[in-house]
């Protein structure tokens, strides 16, 4: 008897838990249906383009259940191409097409470059608002896994708008601990989340304005009727207190 106790006390089961990733750290992700690049990189809290470059997988980013995705690594280098047989020839035809550039003075080096250089004022300028109306019950708090955005309370059913003008990367509820769930890309910097939802009222691929309204507020995934809302920089979960206004 005190052998089963003993046995049975070694193989409980586990808790479940919303944390995300998960806490084991994984070096490989194989992708299920309903798997998008853009959800993957979400979960691991990866860049989508770096997750892209490692695997060697290119625009439009499709992947395929099954398929088993490195989540880090080194870039893979792109095959060289077949250097160019040299010939007398060649090299005679080079010398007497060879311009002379003359040298840059110091004063055109620096006009150059300045006109060159782009702008950043305004570049790449995101205008964002408030997601959902309600009060703000749960702030970000960094290195949290549970807490990567703001919980903002609310009623089933009320709307929930994109943040900012973008485009609808993920819509479904293949993310454990999400319910359903929408990420919209924003720019090559910023994406957004909207999470728990009741029902979703744009598919992937669509384009949305600000304020615009993608979703109802819901429970699936938790426990009471909230939007949990996320901004990632370049994949990273940031604190979307100091973005709205």
């Amino acid at each position: 008897m005190l052998l089963a106790l003993v046995s049975c006390a070694g193989h409980r089961a586990p808790s479940s838990s919303l944390k995300q990733p998960p806490s084991i750290r994984l070096n490989h992700h194989t992708v299920s249906r309903g798997d998008t690049l853009y959800s993957i990189a979400w979960r691991y809290g990866k860049d989508f383009r770096q997750l892209a470059a490692i695997n060697g997988i290119k625009h439009p980013y499709s992947i395929y259940p099954g398929q088993r995705l490195k989540l880090s690594g080194d870039v893979p280098l792109q095959t060289a191409s077949k250097p160019s047989v040299i010939t007398k020839k060649s090299v005679v035809k080079q010398a007497a097409t060879k311009k002379v550039i003359p040298a840059k003075t110091k004063k055109s080096l620096t006009e150059s470059f300045t006109r060159q250089r782009p702008s950043t004022k305004h570049a790449g300028a995101i205008h964002w608002r408030w997601p959902a109306s309600g009060q703000v019950i749960s702030k970000f708090r960094p290195g949290d896994p549970l807490r990567k955005g703001v919980d903002i309370a609310g009623e089933k059913g009320e709307s929930v708008s994109a943040a900012a003008d973008g485009t609808v990367i993920y819509a479904g509820s293949a993310l454990r601990g999400y319910g359903k769930l929408l990420i919209v890309k924003h720019s090559e910097v910023y994406l957004s989340a909207y999470a728990h939802n009741h029902r979703l009222l744009v598919k992937e691929g669509s384009k949305v304005k600000a304020g615009q309204r993608i979703a109802e507020l819901g429970s699936s995934g938790t426990d009471r009727d909230k939007l949990h809302f996320e901004i990632r920089k370049n994949g990273q979960p940031v604190d979307p207190l100091t973005y709205l206004p």
